[in-house]
């Protein structure tokens, strides 16, 4: 209550179609009940009001709700066939219950992504068996044309492509879960995915035969692949880099599709960017140290054995991690 009159907090992004039909709805609510004071926040204009948002989910326990959201009394309404249904017995509740709940009025501290779980788990999708391949197969390529100085120039500048391309989805696609607020949404869709593809890679692992893991790059893909590694240069291996990114992500991003969704459900875009770039950087250290034990030693035949020989293991870790941020998601969703 505030001066005596109901007060409806209602949060919304300019960027959500939903949102739009609400503020329509929530403009003329406000024009018709001046006994009611409605004060509308978009969370889009500023951290700050991202943050406030979060305070009242906390605050009511209502930590996935997506925009469009509204907050009133003891009830909180999400969507807008849920507010537009609802606001008006939220506010006649509201009115007949006393006391009225004290509304956070300061920016939360905001829950913490635990970092160990973050670089875990970019170690783990960095060994995946799909750019340990490509990498292997153009260090070979160019340990039969070229010194081994090309062969670090060359490795370095297909790693830092991987891991640009890796940082600017994740980004992207960080920023598109936060601008439309579907936080939600995507952590459901993640968690199946994580506890799917976790579940088919550990299967795997038990089945008979080679045949080809889901979290690899597809048949197809592989032949655009090799006519850019047969040239050998520091633009083909940029192109390669590039191509394994886009093949691949598909295929092994379940992980980083996890850590994504726990990322937009505690910190803004902003606050997000330190952690993807640790992320990436540790999804490519894996490839880093191979790279340094190939051009400063271990031939790369020894390498490329001990990758074959180490598929099962890197499936059931693989399977293993992404079933732990499945479970994860869950328990936050529910």
């Amino acid at each position: 209550m505030q001066d005596g009159k109901p007060v409806v907090y209602f949060f919304y992004n300019t960027n959500c179609g939903e949102c739009l039909g609400a503020v329509s709805f929530i403009q003329d609510f406000a024009a018709s009940h001046p006994e009611v004071t409605v004060i509308s926040i978009d969370i889009r204009q500023s951290d700050e009001n991202l943050f406030l948002f979060k305070a009242f989910k906390d605050y009511y326990g209502a930590s996935f709700a997506p925009v469009p959201t509204v907050f009133v009394g003891y009830t909180t309404l999400s969507g807008a066939d849920e507010i537009i249904n609802g606001l008006y017995d939220a506010v006649n509740t509201t009115l007949t219950t006393q006391p009225a709940p004290r509304p956070p009025s300061s920016l939360p501290e905001g829950a913490e992504l635990t970092l160990p779980l973050v670089i875990v788990s970019a170690l783990v999708d960095g060994i995946n068996p799909c750019a340990f391949s490509v990498l292997i197969f153009l260090l070979v390529t160019l340990v039969s044309l070229e010194s081994r100085k090309k062969m670090l120039a060359v490795g370095m500048v297909f790693i830092s492509a991987v891991f640009t391309f890796y940082f600017l989805s994740g980004l992207g696609l960080f920023s598109i879960i936060q601008s439309a607020g579907i936080s939600r949404l995507i952590s459901s869709i993640a968690a199946v995915v994580a506890l799917g593809a976790g579940t088919i890679s550990i299967l795997s692992v038990f089945g008979t035969g080679n045949g080809q893991s889901i979290l690899s790059i597809p048949e197809s893909k592989k032949k655009i692949i090799s006519r850019a590694l047969s040239k050998a240069s520091v633009p083909g291996a940029f192109i390669v880099g590039i191509l394994v990114g886009m093949f691949e992500l598909p295929c092994t991003g379940g992980i980083y599709l996890a850590i994504l969704s726990l990322l937009s459900s505690r910190v803004t875009v902003v606050e997000g960017i330190p952690y993807l770039l640790v992320y990436n950087l540790f999804f490519v250290l894996p490839l880093i140290v191979i790279l340094g034990i190939c051009t400063f030693g271990l031939p790369v035949e020894r390498l490329e054995e001990w990758r074959t020989g180490s598929r099962k293991p890197v499936r059931f870790v693989m399977g293993a991690v992404m079933i732990f941020l499945g479970i994860i998601l869950l328990i936050e969703i529910l």
